[in-house]
């Protein structure tokens, strides 16, 4: 695996469950500009590890997964040289996603694009994380739609689970409302945060607390938020957690909030915090989200006004709820135990690599390798 740095994972190589993993520097950047430079310094390392890895031992394909959709270029290397296969692990929609971000269609959008087309291009075989990444490769990348494969980001089961909440967050007679994620700008963490102010400082309910959990580009600034809009004791922030901590205090939340505002990009997503808190059995309140909301069901309520008022009367709608609470848990539940097994998954993600090394073997060598 090769991939940048980050918080808590600084090492420059290691081994971790067999798998051995380079990483390089990456700094975050906030500007369209400032995205191109960090793109090119991530192609220029990658490459460089790439050929690291290939000084000791044969590649026989390399899976890339995005943003950004210029990891395709590393590949091409290596298939024109070495014949090695390309899969490209499709995870986000940067073209959508940079007009979320900067709020127009200009040079750079339009370079998105056509690295978008040209990764579909290169790529032997595509992984889409739903449905309408599935069409989006097909219609938008020009892929066939054999060598497209639907596989969900669904948490492991044997790992994701309720554990003993961490009882340091327990507070008798209140209410703990949770965010699980990323704190970037386009993930509406702020409108959660101003949100919990209403619910606070407005409409003057003591009976609930608010627990932010995760990292990002934006957690100092969501912080200074809080603390200007007096929430010092009404909303905690844990940092970046993993392991049994994380899990302690997932399993101390009543309520899941999903802030993401409905956007053209986070329409299309399906987000993992929805499969963790359906997972956990924890009712969801979210903005109207098409994938989000086929994803969740009726584990979520669904707020159709997105700003921190129209949240804050989703929140309130259920905790004042408690039987409704439950009924969305249970639904959750019973959806995650059906069908979020990623055994399943593991096997869609398998016929992704059949389909490139079938190919592969049957053009090469069809009298020793038949397609059966």
């Amino acid at each position: 695996m090769i991939c940048p740095k980050g918080k808590g994972h600084e090492k420059s190589y290691e081994v971790l469950e067999g798998v051995h993993i380079y990483r390089h520097a990456l700094r975050e950047a906030s500007s369209a500009a400032g995205y191109l430079r960090e793109y090119c310094l991530a192609l220029f390392h990658q490459t460089c590890l790439s050929f690291r890895v290939r000084r000791r031992q044969s590649i026989d394909a390399i899976q890339a997964c995005n943003p950004p959709d210029l990891m395709f270029l590393v590949a091409l290397i290596h298939k024109l040289l070495f014949g090695t296969r390309f899969v490209f692990d499709h995870h986000d929609l940067s073209p959508e996603l940079y007009v979320t971000k900067f709020g127009r269609k200009d040079i750079f959008h339009r370079l998105l694009c056509f690295f978008e087309r040209q990764t579909f291009r290169m790529a032997d075989a595509s992984i889409a994380t739903n449905e309408t990444f599935r069409d989006i490769a097909v219609a938008r990348g020009g892929m066939a739609p054999d060598r497209v494969v639907v596989v969900k980001s669904y948490p492991e089961a044997s790992r994701f689970r309720r554990t003993l909440a961490d009882q340091s967050l327990i507070v008798p007679g209140k209410h703990l409302i949770g965010y699980l994620g990323i704190m970037g700008e386009q993930d509406g963490v702020e409108t959660m945060v101003r949100a919990l102010a209403e619910i606070i400082h407005v409409r003057k309910r003591s009976d609930v607390h608010g627990l932010i959990i995760g990292d990002g580009p934006e957690l100092g600034r969501l912080k200074k938020l809080a603390a200007d809009l007096n929430l010092g004791d009404s909303l905690s922030f844990s940092g970046y957690l993993s392991g049994q901590p994380l899990m302690a205090h997932l399993s101390a939340l009543n309520i899941g909030v999903i802030p993401d505002p409905p956007n053209e990009f986070n329409d299309k997503l399906s987000m993992n915090k929805v499969f963790e808190y359906m997972m956990l059995g924890l009712p969801i309140v979210q903005f109207n989200l098409r994938q989000a909301t086929r994803d969740a069901a009726e584990a979520a309520l669904v707020v159709p006004e997105h700003s921190p008022e129209g949240l804050a009367d989703g929140i309130l709608a259920l905790v004042d709820d408690p039987q409704r609470c439950m009924e969305m848990s249970a639904v959750g539940r019973a959806v995650a135990e059906r069908e979020f097994q990623w055994a399943n998954e593991a096997r869609r993600y398998l016929t992704a690599y059949r389909t490139v090394f079938r190919r592969r073997l049957d053009v090469n060598d069809k009298r020793h390798y038949p397609a059966s």
